[in-house]
């Protein structure tokens, strides 16, 4: 057993899979190998999704839609499965190619983020979903929900309106990388005044990363009528 399969306590049958998990782009590239994460990080994507789900509906009865649908974003938000990753250390294993591995690419949010996917669809291809269960569910009961689920735009807005009587805009600035791993970059704005920047996989992550920014730039700047 590998030292990662220790860590998170599953072994595999078919290596090959795990080896596929753990292999970048930049590395099948450099190596010819028509093999890297891509496909198994599409599919941990969605197993991950509902696992979290169905933990999240089960654990809270009384919570609504809004509630739970947060709490699964902040959950398998790139910002918290690189850090899961981080926890198991998945960037000393991971099989990069030689500019990545230069460019820091074992401590890439993102590129972490996307193998702890892949990671999780080789277990359930090599397993099935119970032995994805086996190792996402104590991941889930480690997670402290309430700060997870902070809904970073709505205390945006609600502060925006209190001091100037008008909900902040979110502007998209930038779209990059390809189909399967887009990176989106947004501005939250009050009139013509950046209030912060953004980026996620997604353009809801972006903007909570964006509200986020300027909540932390509101706490120690005050705004001008002749800014916005």
């Amino acid at each position: 057993m590998s030292s990662l399969e220790e860590v998170i306590g599953y072994r595999f049958r078919d290596k090959e899979l795990l080896a596929e998990a753990l292999t970048h782009t930049s590395h099948a590239n450099e190596s010819g190998s028509p093999r890297h994460n891509e496909r198994l990080e599409f599919l941990g994507d969605s197993v991950l999704g509902l696992v979290v789900s169905y933990y999240l509906f089960l654990k809270n009865p009384s919570e609504n839609e809004g509630f739970l649908s947060d709490t699964k974003a902040a959950i398998v938000s790139g910002a918290n499965q690189a850090r899961w990753a981080e926890s198991l250390g998945l960037g000393r294993h991971l099989r990069l190619g030689a500019g990545e591995q230069l460019s820091g690419g074992s401590r890439s949010q993102t590129i972490l983020s996307d193998a702890m996917e892949a990671l999780l669809g080789a277990i359930y291809l090599d397993g099935g979903l119970e032995h994805v269960e086996k190792i996402v569910i104590p991941w889930l009961e480690s997670q402290a929900f309430e700060a997870l689920a902070v809904n970073h735009k709505k205390a945006l807005q609600e502060l925006i309106q209190k001091r100037h009587k008008c909900p902040p805009d979110y502007e998209l600035m930038s779209e990059s990388g390809p189909a399967h791993e887009r990176l989106f970059t947004v501005r939250a704005c009050l009139g013509k005044k950046t209030l912060g920047l953004g980026s996620g996989k997604t353009k809801k992550e972006a903007q909570q990363a964006a509200a986020k920014n300027a909540l932390d730039y509101l706490a120690t700047h005050e705004i001008h009528k002749h800014e916005i």
